[in-house]
């Protein structure tokens, strides 16, 4: 027997405003990009069983990480994302935040985090409402600051290299303090995106790679600055809504970055 379907969908995030240690032996923390609509789930209820496509993990991982939440699920569970996991988009927690979803989960954002944290070590804040808006400890899984609202921006960038999982134990991070300090104060957009261009030019230099074609995209198109993924092939240029050039596109695809996203935020 079966019964109606549910589907839903969860915000991922196309990599960091920031992201790096709060002072040189302190905690890595964050500052999401989201984007909506990220991962979508079907949900087909059954008496018996759990059988999931598209989701990358098992039924005994699933149940074990429901079961800290005290829910339960049976049925055929389908998921499809934006982009493969390992590229910097949060599709490892999102994949989490919308099983408990269809499970029946109505708690509490820290509670859904915490339990996100101790099946993969990490998570980033897409159990939260507006998570763009805390400095985000993703190994400790609480926010360290709440932040002011964004202004409004639009984003088109695309993914750049391979894979790269996220290491809960990878503390390789550059201090990013004195940028936080400096975005907590921050009005316009151009502040926002020198700063998140700091901290992208940071990763760079320690973590590579060190041919990103992003720098190179951001003078060729009069952009306001660039973000990316810290551990992942997410990169993004961010404009002014409504000044993103024609033809950057093509410009983005013909630098080597491919799977393109173009999208806006902001709240002011």
């Amino acid at each position: 027997m079966t019964g109606r379907v549910t589907h839903l969908s969860v915000p991922g995030h196309f990599g960091e405003w920031m992201q790096g240690r709060i002072g040189a032996q302190g905690p890595v923390a964050l500052i999401t990009l989201p984007v909506a609509d990220h991962v979508r789930l079907w949900h087909v209820p059954q008496r018996r069983g759990l059988h999931l496509h598209g989701v990358g993990l098992g039924p005994v991982e699933v149940r074990r990480f429901l079961r800290s939440l005290g829910l339960d699920l049976r049925g055929i569970v389908r998921m499809r994302a934006q982009t493969p996991l390992g590229l910097g988009t949060g599709v490892s927690t999102a994949r989490l935040v919308g099983l408990a979803r269809v499970a029946g989960w109505q708690g509490p954002p820290e509670a859904l985090s915490s339990a996100c944290i101790a099946s993969e070590g990490a998570a980033d804040p897409l159990a939260f409402p507006a998570p763009e808006r805390m400095l985000w400890a993703s190994r400790i899984g609480r926010p360290l600051d709440h932040l002011p609202p964004l202004p409004r921006y639009e984003i088109l960038g695309g993914l750049c290299g391979g894979p790269s999982f996220t290491n809960p134990q990878d503390t390789n991070f550059a201090d990013i303090s004195d940028l936080v300090a400096q975005w907590r104060q921050a009005r316009g957009l151009e502040e926002f995106a020198a700063l998140a261009t700091q901290s992208a030019l940071r990763c760079t230099d320690l973590r590579g790679p060190k041919a990103d074609p992003t720098p190179r995209l951001v003078r060729d198109l009069g952009a306001l600055g660039w973000l990316r993924a810290h551990t992942g092939a997410a990169r993004g240029l961010i404009f002014a809504p409504g000044t993103v050039p024609d033809g950057a596109a093509a410009l983005l695809r013909a630098a080597g970055l491919r799977q393109l996203r173009q999208f806006r935020g902001g709240e002011r």
